[in-house]
C-alpha cells in the first residue's frame, strides 16, 4: 500500500491517542473489587482491554468462574459512577506529539477515525477535556455503544467506513494498544493493522494477534504513513 492509497485510518482512544493514566482499568478493577471479587489489574488488562465496558466485566468475570457474574450490570453502573467521579478531576492529555499526527493525516487528505470501547457520553467527556474538534482533529468517532457488536467484530470500523464513504477495508489501517484492536482490524480485512506499547498491554500480549507493525508510541507511526509508505 502506498500513502495514495491509504484513505483512512482507525485509532483507538486511551492509551493509544490519549494518555489518561489508565485510570479506566484501574477504575474497572476498582468496581469489580467493590463486589468482593479477588482480582489482579493484570488480569483486568489482560481480558478487559479494549472491549466495551460491560462485556468486559463479564469477561474476567467469566475467567474467574466468579458467581458474581450474574452481577455483572450493577458493577458497571458502580464502574459508569466511579469513572465520572474519576474524570471530573483528571488531567488528560494527549499522547505526546499525537495531535500534531492527527493533523498532519488530515492535512494529507487521510480520513482519521477514532473508536473506542467506550460509550458515547464518556468518549464525548474526554474529546471535550482534550478540545480536539471534528473536522479539525478527526472525521469522526465511533463507541461501542454506536454498533451492536463490540471488538473484536469489525462493526465499529465499517460503521466508520460507512460515515465517511470509504468502500474498500483494505485502504484502511487501524492502530490500538490492546490485542483485540488488532484482532477487530484483521477481522475488518484492514490492510495495515498497528499495535503500540503506550497504554494496557505487553508487546508478547500484542504479537500475539501478529500486527502488520509494533510501534512504542502511535507518532512512531508518523514517518513511515506520511513519509515512507510503500
Amino acid at each position: 500500500m502506498t500513502k495514495k492509497e491509504l484513505q483512512m485510518v482507525v485509532f483507538d482512544m486511551a492509551g493509544t491517542t490519549v494518555d489518561e493514566q489508565n485510570v479506566v482499568y484501574k477504575t474497572l478493577h476498582k468496581s469489580i473489587v467493590a463486589a468482593n471479587v479477588e482480582v489482579s489489574l493484570e488480569t483486568v488488562l489482560k481480558y478487559g482491554a479494549g472491549k466495551e465496558k460491560h462485556q468486559a466485566i463479564k469477561d474476567i468475570l467469566k475467567y474467574l468462574k466468579s458467581d458474581k457474574i450474574n452481577e455483572s450490570e450493577l458493577i458497571f453502573n458502580n464502574f459508569k459512577q466511579l469513572l465520572s467521579i474519576a474524570y471530573a478531576t483528571l488531567d488528560v492529555k494527549p499522547i505526546k506529539g499525537v495531535e500534531n499526527f492527527l493533523l498532519d493525516l488530515r492535512a494529507e487528505g487521510i480520513k482519521v477515525v477514532l473508536n473506542t470501547g467506550y460509550d458515547r457520553k464518556t468518549a464525548t467527556m474526554l474529546l471535550e477535556k482534550l478540545k480536539w474538534d471534528k473536522k479539525v482533529h478527526f472525521d469522526a468517532i465511533v463507541t461501542a455503544t454506536d454498533v451492536k457488536k463490540g471488538r473484536p467484530h469489525p462493526d465499529m470500523i465499517f460503521k466508520a467506513m460507512e460515515l465517511l464513504n470509504v468502500t474498500d477495508v483494505s485502504k484502511v489501517l487501524k492502530a490500538g494498544d490492546s490485542a483485540i484492536d488488532i484482532e477487530e482490524g484483521k477481522n475488518a480485512g484492514c490492510g495495515i493493522t498497528v499495535g503500540v506499547l503506550s497504554g494496557a498491554q505487553t508487546k508478547e500480549q500484542l504479537e500475539e494477534q501478529k500486527p502488520t507493525y509494533i510501534f512504542e508510541s502511535l507518532v512512531s507511526l508518523k514517518d513511515i504513513v506520511l513519509n515512507n509508505f510503500n
